[in-house]
């Protein structure tokens, strides 16, 4: 089906020609400067099966933003080599979802493989960002090359049982001394009251990434005030391990291991699990994300359907010891939006294929890519969309698919879930007001827009030799002076020189 095109409302944009960057086949390219009558898309999908060709959310999308959509579906565990074989062949769409900034995504933006939206997005009302730190986190050196597809910025979060705080008379914990204290009572004064020492505080699982991943040490650091992964000291941009803060968190971080408040297995400990714990009865606080508190909370219900509103509470982020907020937020975005310039050659059209996504980041678009349709996939219930149980499995994994299409960047363009019951109903409440109060502290990454050229082909075993030294430090294994030698060992295998590539690039802008 063909309706009408974008080419009206973009006609007085300037329309002048800029170079082929790269040296893909004309097949590839757009007919020079015509009217845009089909966008076509390179996506992934979670689910089993892509979606089918005119599938009724794709119609319905289709309808809304007047023109004809062609996706190019690509099952997300092969989505990178793909990518890379799309750029390669003669058959490149006009618009490309990027996962994130991979050294080859790197190197073909800053080789021209796409357009440079820096100066463009600002003019188009739905895609002129309200999240102007994450559009720079997003960016590459500073340039934006794509259109970040937002997600939750701020989710860190301690979470508690309920019912030992109850039992115990405490409050829920607002500092991380309050954590310090709370995770001391959980262990030792029986906070489910069976007579038996057989409870912990804190529970830590093996963490498979390094450091800056979002561990749980990563986010108790930022709350010291360390920053997070990076920050600024004098002037200068420092990885956040090299600052006294961050020896003051790991301390902090061995002195709970040191009185046996965290689980003895923690170095270990399979992340799989981490749930157990808190499930069972052993442990009695994650330090993770809000979404984990819904997770237990839909284990809870599983497992103690009558009294399954009593065991979860969270905090969002705690204080430091200096009585500061320091809140670690996410780096708030999964990839972006990308416009090949292959396919886009003229400036004409890349303002056509600009105006399709400015209307598909409108609120009414927004609610087919995050909820679907009304009556098939969801119903209203005042202003929150509740889910259709029954709805078919092949129509519900195709809103799971083209919500990869969603960028948000003015904010959350649909309705939010309404929850199985009121208790839920008023935890899913609670974390969207803590995660708005949070992100007015939040500490973001101010290294997050610059790539190293070191630390593309170092930093994986670079950040390696700082997060195993820590989790020596903590066990035990090593002294403070060799966890010291240990960053000192960082900088010279190669260190040094991303902090000043890194400073050199910040300081290029």
């Amino acid at each position: 089906m063909k309706r009408l095109t974008r080419f009206g409302a973009v006609a007085g944009i300037t329309a002048g020609a800029v170079a082929l960057a790269g040296c893909g086949g004309s097949a590839g390219s757009a007919s020079a400067d015509g009217p845009l009558e089909t966008l076509t898309i390179q996506a992934p999908f979670l689910s089993t099966n892509a979606p089918a060709e005119d599938n009724e959310i794709e119609t319905a999308l289709e309808d809304e933003i007047g023109v004809d959509i062609d996706i190019s579906w690509v099952p997300n565990s092969s989505y990178e080599d793909r990518t890379n074989i799309t750029l390669a062949g003669d058959d490149v769409p006009h618009v490309m979802v990027i996962q994130g900034k991979t050294p080859g995504f790197v190197r073909n933006a800053e080789a021209g493989a796409f357009w440079d939206l820096t100066d463009h997005l600002d003019e188009y009302e739905n895609l002129a960002t309200t999240f102007p730190e994450v559009q720079e986190a997003s960016s590459v050196n500073g340039t934006v090359y794509g259109i970040f597809r937002q997600r939750d910025l701020m989710r860190a979060t301690a979470i508690v049982r309920k019912d030992w705080l109850d039992n115990l008379g405490l409050d829920v914990p607002t500092s991380v001394d309050d954590l310090a204290e709370v995770a001391r009572a959980f262990t030792d004064d029986d906070p489910d009251g069976n007579g038996e020492d057989d409870t912990y505080g804190l529970i830590i699982p093996q963490w498979p990434g390094a450091i800056g991943s979002n561990s749980p040490y990563d986010v108790i650091e930022t709350w010291f005030g360390a920053g997070n992964r990076w920050t600024e000291r004098d002037g200068e941009l420092v990885p956040s391990f090299t600052t006294p803060e961050w020896l003051e968190a790991v301390e902090y971080e061995k002195q709970l291991v040191d009185d046996g408040v965290v689980n003895a297995d923690f170095a270990t400990f399979d992340s799989a699990k981490w749930n157990e714990p808190f499930l069972n009865g052993e442990g009695g606080i994650i330090v993770d994300v809000h979404s984990r508190a819904g997770q237990l909370i839909g284990l809870l219900k599983q497992q103690d359907p009558d009294s399954f509103d009593q065991y979860v509470e969270i905090t969002g982020n705690l204080t430091g010891p200096d009585g500061e907020l320091h809140a670690h937020p996410t780096d708030g975005y999964s990839g972006f939006l990308a416009i090949p310039r292959d396919k886009v050659r003229t400036e004409d059209q890349l303002h056509q294929v600009l105006a399709v996504l400015n209307d598909m980041n409108t609120p009414e678009a927004g609610k087919i890519l995050n909820n679907g349709i009304e009556g098939l996939t969801y119903e209203l219930e005042g202003d929150l969309a509740a889910v259709i149980e029954d709805a078919p499995t092949e129509i519900t994994d195709a809103v799971g698919a083209y919500a990869q299409l969603g960028t948000n960047v003015t904010g959350f363009q649909g309705y939010r879930p309404a929850q199985p019951t009121e208790y839920e109903q008023e935890m899913y409440d609670k974390r969207l007001e803590v995660e708005a109060a949070d992100t007015e502290s939040a500490v973001f990454n101010p290294a997050a827009p610059y790539v190293s050229p070191t630390y593309v082909s170092k930093g994986a075993q670079l950040d390696v030799i700082v997060s195993d030294a820590r989790l020596k430090y903590i066990a035990g294994q090593l002294s403070q002076d060799q966890l010291l030698a240990e960053v000192d060992r960082w900088r010279a295998e190669g260190g040094d020189l991303v902090i000043e590539e890194i400073n050199d690039l910040a300081g290029g802008e």
